[in-house]
């Protein structure tokens, strides 16, 4: 851990003492653990310090440890260890805390991180030009699933691209930081999914009740003799005599199958259905695929002299690139301008069942069409595969 010291004499304040609601608190807060051990409260108390000033001065640990019987030196321990205590002075509306751990980095935190430089400070904890802002990079915030991430306060703002961190930033600087709702700030519900439900969705519900009810009317049909297999009811009771024969002279196999066959036939057994073929099984034919006359085809053109990469839309791989250049797909200009009909004529072609839109082909070929690897980072705060 790197070395943790307080803040310069200039920044300090003379003196410290807590507000009169927040003294209440901390009374009460005192008094929640038993007689000798108060001093269990050192935690909770230097972080209602920070929130009430921002960061943790001197003085505030000062106050603390007289009001807790401490050494100084212990709550200076306290507050140096744990890196959640601000030991500067922060920005005043926000210190944005940016996670750097490995879940964000590989998506896209760097490209935060880069936000945070050009709008708030070039250097970690320096404070911008008004005193407003301040940000830092921290280690995991808890949030993995919808990385990349930033806390401000106690809040944190995930599943973040770029342009989203600048439009919250802008907003905190404007002091209006409370207008903006916590959480995931794209369409999913807390860390489910994004895009919806791919699963359990309204028609599998009725499937299932269909089958309750269908399991129920078996259960409570009558319930008759198990029917005896025709191919067991038919078979005619060989005797030991036979049996030993048969063992002992495997020619006369062929015979007796033909004997027992034609008992079969001869002999049905009272109380069971004559046995009946079996239905045949349908083929299902897979899906025809799209002609390449179908006027929903997208419109090719002749190979450029410096065809696109289209490698880089997360979904195609060097075989599907090859399939879309026989067609005459080059660029991600022609990608971007795809509509509805012409997607679902070259998902019918691929053989994708709906996979252009679930990676939006057209969305990532309209920011790589637009400026490149720069803005699909922009937009999707991560590099392109």
């Amino acid at each position: 851990m790197s070395v943790r010291r307080l803040a310069e004499d200039q920044f300090q304040p003379a003196a410290f003492a807590f507000s009169d609601e927040n003294a209440v608190w901390a009374d009460k807060t005192i008094q929640k653990y038993p007689a000798g051990r108060q001093q269990s409260a050192v935690i909770p108390l230097l972080m209602r310090a920070q929130e009430q000033d921002g960061w943790v001065t001197r003085a505030a640990i000062e106050k603390i440890a007289d009001m807790l019987d401490m050494a100084y030196i212990r709550v200076l321990e306290v507050a140096t260890f744990y890196t959640q205590f601000q030991l500067h002075p922060v920005g005043t509306r926000a210190h944005v805390q940016v996670c750097g751990t490995t879940p964000c980095m590989l998506r896209g935190s760097e490209a935060l991180m880069s936000v945070c430089k050009s709008k708030i400070h070039a250097h970690p904890f320096e404070r911008n030009a008004e005193g407003t802002l301040s940000w830092e990079e921290v280690e995991c915030l808890g949030a993995c699933v919808n990385a990349p991430m930033v806390m401000i306060g106690k809040d944190t703002y995930e599943d973040l691209t770029p342009a989203r961190l600048e439009e919250i930033i802008d907003t905190f600087a404007a002091g209006n930081g409370a207008s903006i709702k916590p959480g995931t700030q794209i369409d999913r519900i807390f860390s489910a999914p994004e895009g919806g439900l791919t699963s359990l969705t309204t028609e599998e519900p009725k499937a299932r009740t269909r089958a309750k009810k269908a399991d129920a009317e078996s259960v409570s049909a009558p319930v008759d003799a198990a029917p005896v297999p025709p191919s067991e009811a038919a078979r005619p009771k060989s005797t030991d005599a036979e049996t030993n024969a048969a063992l002992k002279t495997p020619a006369t196999a062929p015979k007796a199958a033909t004997k027992n066959a034609k008992a079969a036939e001869e002999q049905p057994v009272s109380g069971t259905a004559a046995a009946e073929p079996a239905p045949a099984v349908k083929a299902v034919a897979p899906a025809a695929k799209p002609s390449l006359t179908d006027k929903n085809r997208p419109a090719g053109i002749e190979k450029p002299a410096a065809p696109d990469d289209l490698k880089m839309i997360s979904g195609v791989g060097p075989k599907i690139e090859a399939t879309l250049n026989e067609i005459g797909i080059f660029t991600f200009a022609q990608v971007a301008s795809w509509k509805k009909l012409e997607r679902e004529w070259v998902d019918g072609y691929l053989n994708f069942r709906g996979r252009i839109e679930r990676d939006d082909w057209v969305k990532q070929a309209k920011a790589l069409a637009k400026g490149g690897e720069a803005e699909y980072i922009k937009v999707f705060g991560k590099k392109p595969r």
